[in-house]
């Protein structure tokens, strides 16, 4: 017996969330995610016993992972998601060797990946709960408790969601990670909406100060908002824009249709992994690194490698640079900071920080991406397999699976380049222009009410038309 049997042993102990007996109502759909949104937005907003209460919340992590430093959902989906992404990279490695078209073999990959990813939402919530979340004073004298407390909580809001995930995907509409997703990203935008106009340095501010330059103080204060619309415009339109290859069935003469293929052909999968990579980097650094030193000929090369302050933030170093860019509420003072600021230690302008990470996000994004069509058989090979299977051809050349293939490789793997490469540099803009929810937040977000839309049109259709549904079944 192998490992991934043993562990797949052991994990068939754990609950799971049957699916439904008949296929769900649209009313009922709409109760399930609901009643999760709820929930989710509960577990946000109760601090962790042993935690200072932290405001906030609308950081690029945060908004990222759907998490709140702090609360109950400090790590968020960050453990489901980065479970995801070693098992996948095992699995497209060779180290694991699992068919994923088989049903059961799909099912032991999935167990292993819930375990994981409870491994990891133990492993996270101790990194936070002993480095970066604050204790209560009534824990003041006794620490040791409270990291213990936090940790579990932290790990058990993570499972939590990982299990509405599965009620959501289920029972719901669209998948439960990509709805907390969304709920953030929203809560985020409107939080920063009404901060941009009745916070400190908000518009209000600007014009009770009067002065000439008091409109254009304003108008500048609103930028992130503008260039929220804008990024979502940009996303719509990217959305909305496809290659069409022509198609036909082999036995049906005259009936030609076409395949369409999306400018954003991995649609936003390669900015979540490069998002939660970037994450990572970010928890490794303060874990890793916070107060620690190591000197080599007298010279401590920490701070070079990744130098975190007092209060526990990755502000210089090698690692900094790959780290994201968001001006927040403070559009002023961060237009100043990247114009004339310098990192504390090696004295790197901030606006070299902002184009590194740009690019970085950007080509981590065609990495994923290249490595997520091969994993999810979304690549040449697999999409003329799976045309050839269905008795399909290309309008205009004869059927042979050689030059379906051939025709393919002209499409899917520009498109997968591109695209990746495209939807990466727009996050990254994005974040450099202050959008509101951050510009990675933005790209997913309407990436998944767009789905959240089809999804709804076909079931809307599928529950007055039932034959239709039993004729594509």
């Amino acid at each position: 017996m192998g490992i991934t049997d043993a562990v797949y042993g052991f994990g068939k102990f754990l609950p799971t969330v049957s699916p439904p007996a008949r296929p769900p109502t649209v009313k009922e759909r709409f109760m399930w995610t609901i009643a999760a949104l709820i929930l989710f937005f509960i577990m946000y907003h109760i601090t962790v016993i042993g935690a200072k209460e932290m405001g906030g919340g609308l950081g690029f992590l945060q908004v990222i992972t759907a998490s709140k430093m702090g609360s109950l959902l400090t790590t968020g989906i960050g453990p489901i998601v980065l479970a995801s992404i070693f098992l996948q990279l095992f699995n497209g490695a060779g180290i694991l060797n699992f068919n994923l078209r088989d049903p059961e073999q799909r099912e032991k990959f999935q167990i292993l990946q819930k375990l994981l990813a409870i491994f990891i939402a133990f492993f996270e919530a101790y990194m936070f709960s002993s480095g970066m979340i604050p204790i209560s004073d009534s824990f003041a004298n006794n620490p040791g408790l409270a990291i213990l407390l936090m940790t579990v909580q932290i790990a058990l809001g993570s499972i939590i969601l990982m299990y509405l995930d599965e009620v959501v995907t289920k029972y719901g509409i669209g998948s439960g990670i990509s709805l907390f997703i969304a709920a953030g990203v929203s809560f985020s935008v409107i939080a920063g909406t009404v901060a941009l106009f009745v916070g400190d340095g908000g518009v209000l501010d600007a014009f009770a100060s009067g002065g000439a330059d008091a409109i254009a103080n304003a108008l500048l204060i609103l930028l992130p908002i503008f260039s929220t619309i804008i990024v979502f415009m940009v996303v719509v339109y990217g959305e909305g824009t496809k290659v069409e290859v022509p198609i036909s069935f082999a036995g049906g003469r005259g009936t030609v249709n076409s395949l369409p293929f999306p400018l954003f052909y991995v649609s936003n999968i390669p900015v979540i992994f490069a998002a939660a990579l970037i994450m990572n980097i970010q928890l490794f650094s303060v874990f890793a690194f916070a107060g620690k030193s190591f000197d080599i000929a007298g010279v401590d090369i920490i701070p070079y490698i990744a130098y975190v302050d007092a209060n526990n933030r990755l502000v210089d170093g090698l690692l900094y640079l790959f780290t994201p860019v968001h001006a927040g509420t403070n559009i002023i003072g961060y237009i100043n900071l990247l114009a004339n600021g310098v990192t504390p230690v090696l004295g790197i302008p901030e606006w070299v920080h902002a184009i590194t990470y740009i690019l970085f996000l950007s080509l981590t994004a065609v990495l994923f991406g290249l490595f997520w069509v091969e994993t999810a058989n979304m690549d040449a090979k697999s999409i003329a397999n799976q045309l050839m299977q269905s008795n399909i051809q290309i309008t205009g050349f004869r059927r042979d699976p050689r030059i379906m293939l051939k025709r393919l490789e002209e499409y899917i793997p520009t498109l997968t380049i591109l695209g990746s490469f495209l939807i990466g540099l727009l996050a990254g803009f994005a974040d450099l222009l202050g959008a509101l929810g951050t510009g990675t937040g933005i790209l997913l977000t309407v990436g998944i009410f767009y789905r959240m839309y089809v999804q709804l049109k076909q079931m809307n259709v599928f529950e007055l038309y039932p034959s239709i549904a039993g004729m594509l079944e």
